[in-house]
């Protein structure tokens, strides 16, 4: 029985880059092939349904997937870390001391599954920015009159972004998500902007650091009906000389209102379970 459940283990960690998360109910990517995580069955492609329609003023509702574009294992996916001069970062030198305190499990600075200290391998949370720029899966929009509340698949979290004309705290206490506030720039731009964040997270999965001066930039534009585009812009002056894009206009498609977000989350069972067999393997030497 521990066999069987070791080699899941091993699946899922496969599939995920070594993180300790499972996924469950697997459905589709692709609009009008998704298949409803409950009952199995596929769901069909609405009749009415035009992806290419015009995108409604002031709505970025809906469930939307972005595929493998928001897997980024190296690294925020415009900047990954990758060695490549035109994806250096604008380090200070307060920033690169701190870039070599982390040990990401992947990439050009990768170092065993067992020496890690990625905070998310843990089974902390990712926080902003590092929900967009690691593991970004299907999310669920959905807005009242004085919110968009984002729902994400990794890790099962959900955000509020408030848009009712309140500022961000000028002392916050410190979130692993901060504190996010949005505007319509125009009919079809939504600009989000969150300050308030946790040091302990990482910027993405390559080991980016950041400090308490972060403002992370979302803006979630939509093109037309069925397409959604999200750029990312980091600004830390502490970490680095100037501000930088980490993500440029990934697209999410949307889905049809019946598609079943997965779940997938990093548990502390299976996470011993990871430990044991993979992240640090010497601990079976003496199991019988």
């Amino acid at each position: 029985m521990l066999k069987g459940l070791a080699a899941s283990t091993f699946a899922v960690t496969a599939v995920l880059a070594f993180l300790p998360c499972r996924q469950f109910a697997q459905s589709s990517t692709r609009l009008g092939t998704a298949v409803d995580g409950w009952t199995s069955k596929q769901i069909p492609e609405p009749a009415t349904y035009d992806p290419a329609a015009p995108a409604p003023r002031h709505d970025i509702s809906g469930i939307w997937d972005p595929g493998n574009r928001g897997i980024q294992a190296l690294g925020a996916g415009s900047m990954p870390e990758d060695g490549k001069p035109e994806h250096a970062l604008p380090y200070t030198p307060l920033g690169l001391k701190k870039l070599k305190l982390t040990k990401p499990s992947n990439g050009i600075r990768t170092v065993l599954p067992g020496d890690t200290n990625d905070p998310a391998i843990a089974c902390n949370p990712q926080g902003i920015p590092r929900e967009d720029l690691y593991e970004l899966r299907t999310t669920r929009i959905l807005q009242t009159p004085e919110s968009v509340i984002a729902l994400y698949e990794y890790g099962k979290v959900y955000r509020v972004i408030w848009t009712d004309g309140r500022h961000s705290p000028a002392d916050p206490a410190p979130r692993w998500y901060g504190y996010s506030t949005g505007k319509w720039e125009d009919d079809y731009t939504f600009v989000v902007t969150t300050s308030g964040l946790d040091e302990r997270t990482w910027i993405d999965r390559a080991g980016r650091p950041h400090s308490d001066a972060l403002r992370v930039e979302e803006r979630f534009h939509r093109l037309n009906y069925g397409t959604l585009e999200l750029t990312v812009v980091i600004n830390d002056p502490k970490m680095y000389t100037k501000p930088w894009v980490a993500l440029d206009k990934i697209r999410f498609d949307l889905q049809p209102p019946q598609f079943d977000i997965t779940e997938m989350l990093c548990s502390p069972a299976d996470l011993a379970e990871y430990n044991k067999f993979i992240g640090n393997p010497a601990s079976t030497k003496n199991d019988k």
